[in-house]
């Protein structure tokens, strides 16, 4: 068995994506705009130092901002993970987004808000295979509102799973977020808590469940990507 890690660079180094290496950069360039600024209106080290400690914050927040933990899936295939790190902002009745499936019985829509403070990498709820996707470019409203789910841009996949189940997967940008980045395409097979995409600095996810199967989650409670079991199918 592999011991525990409780390291100090476990808590305070998480890995994390590379997408992060530009976004810190510009924040310690930030940071030593700052300090000279100060410097040429002062003439002080130490008020200097204010604002490359200013920096230095700024550069390490980004990073954790891009953080990527490992996570382990629950042992029961039946269970259909939490895409995304936050908490369960909607539960609605809805049918598929007509950019995955024309038409369509309304079915159980589960939605999870990430805030700043939260991972952002987002991990597939089921093994399946990517069917579809769709990239719908859109407004920056605030994404635990149910007009996100139209309105933002967004990025959906139709996944597939080795019995014939067809879920929607939705990153939707929120108000801070520019961009939503990746991992994966058109006929991929993925794992149960698989990465498949992060939205930088505040978005949300939707999934959309197959007909029959209910949320096993209420309005409030905080998911973990990859983990937390968000229904279970039958």
């Amino acid at each position: 068995m592999t011991p525990t890690d409780f390291s100090v660079r476990r808590f305070l180094l998480p890995p994390a994506r590379k997408e992060c290496v530009p976004f810190v950069l510009i924040a310690l360039v930030l940071g030593s705009a700052v300090a000279a600024g100060l410097w040429f209106w002062r003439h002080s080290v130490p008020v200097a130092g204010y604002g490359a400690l200013f920096g230095v914050a700024l550069a390490y927040g980004v990073y954790l901002f891009f953080r990527d933990p490992e996570r382990v899936p629950p042992e029961d295939p039946s269970l259909v993970v939490s895409p995304a790190d936050g908490f369960v902002c909607l539960l609605q009745e809805a049918p598929l987004p007509k950019e995955l499936a024309a038409g369509g019985e309304p079915v159980w829509r589960v939605s999870v808000f990430m805030s700043v403070l939260n991972v952002h990498v987002n991990r597939m709820p089921v093994a399946g295979k990517i069917v579809k996707t769709a990239y719908v470019p859109g407004a920056f409203i605030n994404a635990s509102l149910d007009k996100a789910s139209e309105k933002n841009e967004r990025s959906l996949y139709l996944v597939e799973t080795p019995e014939g189940k067809r879920f929607g997967v939705v990153q939707i940008a929120g108000l801070v977020a520019r961009r939503i980045v990746r991992f994966v395409k058109e006929g991929d097979s993925l794992t149960r808590g698989e990465r498949f995409g992060l939205i930088r600095f505040g978005s949300r996810l939707d999934v959309y469940l197959p007909p029959g199967v209910k949320p096993a989650v209420r309005l409030g409670q905080q998911m973990v990507a990859g983990e937390t079991p968000l229904a279970k199918l039958g």
